[in-house]
């Protein structure tokens, strides 16, 4: 045994003797080591059952886990071992939490972290980056952040502000700190870190938002930047001083036209990042657009080159080895960041190394992960956008019509914006040969903007979100919400089909874990966490979680037990912008916290108190119809994105309809144009929104409120 992995070993031991103290203690014991992962136990991952040491569980972030105490025989024996409720208001929830030798290390909206006992639940240590809260404007979905990476003693943290932050994991304590963006530009950072040979990658996210997308890599023990990869080209004529410049030169910048890079052009890196040790390669998943229209960003078409890319990168210096386009041109939001998964499979009689994807335009790809060769891609629902890939060449054969951006026609596509696939993790059974799936069935009406502009305080993407709001018509919302559903799908990467399905009657639930007991464990929006049978589907357990679940599952041993874990909290891009179609997608309670289930586990909840939805009471609607049609449209362009489609709230943020403010002018403007809500992210509008035009959302939202209020009162004596 070499002397580093001596040391290693020697940490685990030190690390599980020091794992049950109180936060003092912890505190007081700074010395012990914590977080003692370096690359050969990372390498060494999927052996380790005990432990979750990072985003995926290993590098090839299948998110199986290897242990067998829960099984298909007894899972309806587990039971709630601890919960912890987390120091964050009630916002979506999307950490995948990581647990080594014996201590949890899980993040929160607004990118708070938390060190936590496994056993117990127990709080070791919190830290709080403190973003302010006016940057939440820039952020597409909600503020929520998907974890953190583990190296030698620290823990990496990307905030929503762009910051790269390194604390030492024994106390909570920063070690060093980056600035990762340009804040002059409305960058965010959702996803986590990984660490790759010494160097902690991050992407960024804001495609919606006008920025120009890359990925970092920084050295994790100083924090210096080493190798930065640009995905799109930037200003003709001018250089970044990147690994990316000679690429961006030679392959991308010929299939873009028109000034892209004034628009920022998109290809955010925002999740998906992955090492493959054997290959020495890095893959990473590139977004969509910016803005999604292409007929606006690239003028006379182009492949747009790296958009919508599954790219692999040499680790040391951000080198390009090669790529695939998943939508080429894309102009319907149609992200490859999906988690991208790695895995060895026998296809046609020979074993493949393979890379998996299922991003959001509704297809999923099996190709070479040595050389990006296209393999095999199927549809997982009804697409629209193309009738199918081409098996010679790997390029979609598209639907003309659905080009809304081209034909000036509104195209009613599938899947929409939010994906078929969206963040929520997919996990791969080794033993049955499956992919688990969290899949959304709805397509989107995306309608051109013929007069659009970029503004500073709305999404930028040249669709008119205002003509194509929902109706109010309850009983036309209650058709189009029965088309609007999702389901967890077990998918043969082989034979491109699917094996079995759990149909939901809502879409956006969450990721999935597979176990090498037989099960499949995922949560759905109604509050609920299951299990199912990994060959079958067939659901053999469930627990209510009192809020609903995006977040995936994980599972590790501690004294011979084993758990699973999940962090329960709803809400992201649906949530918020969805409206009715949000509001009825999940359970009224929002507690976010983390659950920890074992085998006879002795905690439980609290009882919920009593939700009552509160009566409608807004002034009077006075405005005329023009007025209120201009606030109409302003609202779909700078509010709707947070406060619902036709001003009804996914109830993640405060539904305007009931707001007090409606009946108070001087507070209306107080908190929209002066920023009084500034702290809890309600920036000012004052630039972007004149007096007439504040007035007119307010008429808008005090007109829905009335035509609800109405139709409430004739439901209530009926």
């Amino acid at each position: 045994m070499s002397p580093s992995r001596v040391m290693v070993v020697l940490g685990c031991v030190l690390s599980l003797c020091a794992c049950g103290r109180s936060e003092q203690a912890a505190t007081a014991g700074a010395t012990s080591p914590r977080a003692a992962v370096d690359a050969a136990r990372l390498v060494a991952a999927g052996s380790d059952s005990a432990n979750w040491m990072t985003y995926g569980r290993t590098y090839d972030e299948q998110r199986f886990s290897p242990l067998t105490q829960i099984n298909a025989g007894n899972v309806g024996q587990l039971k709630l071992a601890w919960h912890h409720d987390l120091d964050s208001e009630p916002r979506v929830q999307e950490s995948t939490p990581l647990v080594i030798d014996g201590v949890m290390y899980v993040t929160t909206a607004w990118s708070k972290v938390f060190a936590l006992d496994a056993r117990t639940g127990e709080k070791l240590w919190g830290y709080d980056p403190k973003v302010p809260g006016e940057w939440g404007v820039n952020a597409c979905c909600d503020v929520p952040n998907r974890g953190v990476a583990a190296w030698n003693g620290k823990v990496y943290l990307g905030t929503l502000d762009g910051r790269l932050i390194a604390l030492d994991a024994a106390t909570g304590k920063p070690v060093w700190e980056q600035l990762t963006i340009d804040p002059a530009w409305r960058y965010t950072i959702t996803g986590a870190p990984r660490v790759v040979k010494g160097k902690v990658l991050i992407g960024n996210g804001g495609a919606e938002m006008g920025v120009r997308g890359y990925v970092s890599a920084y050295d994790a023990e100083t924090g210096k930047l080493v190798w930065r990869f640009y995905t799109v080209p930037g200003e003709p004529g001018k250089k970044d001083g990147a690994a990316s410049d000679e690429v961006l030169e030679k392959l991308a910048r010929p299939t873009w036209n028109g000034e892209w890079w004034k628009y920022g052009g998109g290809g955010t890196v925002w999740d998906a990042i992955v090492y493959d040790p054997e290959l020495d390669l890095v893959y990473i998943g590139v977004g969509n657009g910016s803005p999604w229209a292409r007929a606006i960003r690239s003028p006379g078409g182009g492949d747009n080159l790296f958009l919508t890319c599954i790219m692999a990168l040499r680790p040391d210096t951000g080198e390009y080895v090669w790529h695939y386009q998943t939508t080429p041109g894309d102009t319907w939001d149609y992200a490859a960041t999906q988690q991208l998964i790695l895995a060895d499979i026998e296809i046609g009689g020979r074993t493949r190394q393979v890379i998996m994807q299922a991003p959001k335009n509704g297809f999923f790809y099996v190709l070479d992960r040595a050389t990006g060769e296209f393999i095999s891609g199927q549809p997982v629902i009804a697409v629209s956008w193309a009738k199918g890939i081409d098996p010679k060449t790997g390029r979609p054969i598209e639907n003309p019509e659905a080009r809304y951006d081209e034909t000036g026609k509104p195209a009613l596509v599938s899947p929409g914006p939010g994906g078929a696939h969206n963040w929520m993790p997919m996990s791969f059974s080794p033993q049955t040969g499956l992919v688990y799936l969290p899949v959304n069935e709805a397509g989107f009406a995306y309608i051109p903007d013929p007069g659009f502009r970029p503004t500073s305080l709305s999404f930028n993407v040249g669709v008119d979100f205002n003509a194509g709001s929902l109706p109010t018509d309850p009983a036309v919302v209650e058709q189009i919400k029965a088309g609007v559903k999702g389901h967890l799908a077990a998918w043969d990467p082989v034979n491109q089909k699917e094996a079995w399905r759990v149909q939901y009657e809502h879409p956006w639930s969450g990721g999935a874990l597979a176990t090498a007991g037989n099960l499949v464990f995922a949560g759905h929006g109604l509050g609920e966490i299951a299990a199912y049978r990994a060959d079958t589907g067939e659901k053999l357990w469930s627990a209510p979680t009192q809020a609903g679940v995006v977040a995936a599952p994980i599972s590790y041993e501690l004294d011979g037990e084993q758990y699973l874990a999940v962090v329960v909290g709803w809400g992201g891009a649906l949530g918020l912008a969805a409206g009715p179609l949000a509001r009825d997608a999940h359970v009224p309670s929002n507690i976010p916290r983390v659950l920890a289930f074992k085998l006879n586990g002795k905690d439980s909840l609290p009882p919920l108190p009593e939700i009552k939805e509160p009566p409608l009471q807004p002034p009077p609607a006075t405005a005329s119809a023009d007025v209120v049609a201009q606030g109409k449209a302003h609202f779909h362009r700078f509010c709707g994105t947070c406060h619902g489609d036709s001003a009804v709230s996914g109830n993640v943020l405060p539904d305007l309809r009931y707001s007090a403010a409606l009946a108070n002018p001087d507070l209306w403007n107080q908190i929209v144009r002066e920023g009084a809500l500034q702290a809890r992210g309600m920036v000012a509008f004052s630039k972007e929104l004149t007096q007439a035009d504040t007035d007119a959302v307010r008429a808008y939202i005090i007109h829905r409120a009335n035509e609800d209020a109405q139709r409430m009162r004739a439901a209530a004596t009926q």
